[in-house]
Order: C-alpha cells, then structure tokens, then sequence
C-alpha cells in the first residue's frame, strides 16, 4: 500500500521546526543572561534544555558537544543545618 503525505506537511513540518528552534533561543537566551553573557554558547542551550521538562524529555538521547552537564549535589551531601545562630 502506497502512502502519500498531503500537500500542506512541509509547511506543517516548517512551522514545527520553527517553534522548537524559537523556544530552544529563548530558553538559551534567558540562561546566557543570567551568566551575564551576550553571546549564546553550547553550554546555555544544554542549560535550557535540560531543565526544561518537556525538551529535556524530546531530545534525552541527544549529547550536546562543549555542553557540559548540570549542575547537581546529592543532597545527603550537603552540610547540615543546625539551628545555632554564630553571634
């Protein structure tokens, strides 16, 4: 059985690639200045993506090059908080 696709999917596919490229800039953009960077550099996209639920779901088997990982401390590591105040 032969299967066509319709006249209107690359349009479709188009404003679908569009989205994600846009959404993908403005994440990686909020990370840049929030590092006080004017420039978008592989490390702010793998910072927006990855704490961005649903992208970090679509592109989980994706490897990002000069991306780096997120930033994560088991919490049974970190100091323990007494209730003392030093006065």
């Amino acid at each position: 059985m032969e299967r066509r696709i319709g006249a209107g999917a690359p349009v479709y596919l188009a404003a679908v690639l569009e989205y994600l490229a846009a959404e993908v800039l403005e994440l990686a953009g909020n990370a840049a200045r929030d590092n006080k960077k004017t420039r978008i550099v592989p490390r702010h996209i793998q910072l927006a993506v990855r704490n961005d639920e649903e992208l970090s779901k679509l592109l989980a088997g994706v490897t990002i090059a000069e991306g780096g990982v997120l930033p994560n401390i088991q919490s049974v590591l970190l100091p323990k908080k007494t209730g003392k105040k030093d006065e």
